[in-house]
């Protein structure tokens, strides 16, 4: 069997020969350090997203989880990015691309601290966001295809359409559909978008509205182009450690509705595994994806709460499937800890309908020779 074809068996609870061993990309200082100790060239540092073909094949994955198509369903065009205030310690107030100053400090590498939105009200909005969410053919004509089988990138309008209308391709690879409030809270920040629903809920709908009328028009118009795809895909990234960060009725009410819209339209394509990716305590919002056609949940964080597809499928059945959950802490440890991780496993891909996969991308404290013991034992555990 192809990976895309055990891929296809495995979410639709069908049998397969392998489980494909996968992930999701590499912090860039990943790769760095791994340049350092000479397990890989300059070239495969570079790949800290994608992680390019040469790589997966020296540690043992069998592709990127990730292998998606995106069209610029954002901000078009992006703020400019630009230095605001820089201080004597090194740090800066940068204007970001969704027209956020955030404060930046050297030598840190996680998410910078919000200090102001532009987004404010409804004259910025009309002003400054508005415009730029309107749509346009060449959002989708200079995207950027990945070939899922060599690694090579075309754009999408020239010969990347064909690349996708050929289905003898070996590896899986998704359409993505958007983002239907997740980037609004980028725009707004979590405290911004809190009050705006209270302050001014019109425009808060309008939106909401705005984003995926966009959203369901790029979806439309690239599967027009019969290009074919085997998941489609949504991003949102509005939970924390504890749970939601916006309310799950408001989340039900307001972003449920159009959640259906474009995964009816997908279906009518063809496609019926349809994933989110959100991070954090996602399971108060899980309800309303799963009435509203979204049926793959990824990732599934082990984090501090210890998520896991288990409880998920006993309370709602096979209809939800899931990719992420393995716990990648352990490629700081030793092989004992890796095969325990492997054990832990075994009995949720058992469920059927669940891929495992690192969840995030595979941090600095991630040790090379770990990391290619876990690929070769998955190949090994989960052989049928």
């Amino acid at each position: 069997m192809k990976n895309r074809e055990r891929v296809e068996a495995i979410l639709h609870y069908q049998s397969y020969d392998q489980l494909p061993v996968v992930h999701f990309g590499f912090w860039n200082e990943t790769l760095q350090k791994w340049l350092a100790e000479g397990h890989i060239n300059e070239e495969e540092a570079g790949t800290y997203y994608e992680g390019c073909l040469s790589l997966n094949q020296k540690l043992g994955f069998d592709f990127n989880w990730f292998s998606t198509f995106f069209y610029h369903s954002t901000l078009n065009p992006l703020f400019e990015r630009k230095v605001i205030d820089a201080m004597p310690d090194g740090s800066k107030k940068v204007m970001n691309a969704c027209g956020v100053v955030e404060l930046e400090k050297p030598g840190t590498g996680s998410i910078p601290m919000e200090i102001e939105h532009t987004l404010t009200d409804r004259v910025s909005w009309e002003e400054h966001y508005l415009p730029r969410l309107q749509f346009f053919a060449d959002r989708i004509q200079k995207s950027v295809v990945m070939n899922p089988d060599s690694g090579t990138f075309q754009v999408f309008s020239e010969n990347g359409v064909n690349i996708l209308r050929d289905e003898s391709r070996s590896q899986h690879y998704g359409l993505y559909c958007g983002s239907l409030i997740g980037d609004i809270r980028n725009w707004l920040g979590v405290v911004g978008l809190s009050y705006l629903q209270v302050d001014d809920e019109d425009l808060f709908h309008e939106m909401v509205q705005t984003v995926a009328d966009l959203d369901y028009r790029y979806t439309e118009e690239i599967l027009k182009s019969g290009a074919k795809f085997d998941f489609a895909h949504f991003w949102e990234d509005i939970c924390f450690k504890n749970g939601p960060l916006v309310s799950p009725a408001v989340f039900e009410e307001v972003i449920g509705p159009h959640y259906k819209r474009i995964t009816n339209l997908v279906r009518r394509y063809g496609i019926d595994i349809i994933s989110v990716d959100c991070d954090g305590c996602i399971d108060s919002l899980i309800p309303t994806w799963l009435e509203n056609g979204v049926n793959t949940m990824f990732p599934i964080e082990v984090g501090t709460w210890n998520a896991s597809i288990a409880p998920w499928r006993e309370q709602y059945g096979r209809e939800l499937r899931g990719v992420g959950g393995m716990n990648k802490t352990v490629f700081s440890k030793d092989r004992k800890a890796v095969d325990e991780e492997i054990e832990r496993l075994k009995p949720l891909v058992d469920l059927g309908g669940y891929i495992p996969c690192p969840d995030h991308r595979l941090p600095p404290d991630a040790e090379w020779d770990n990391v290619r013991y876990y690929c070769d034992r998955m190949h090994e555990a989960f052989r049928q």
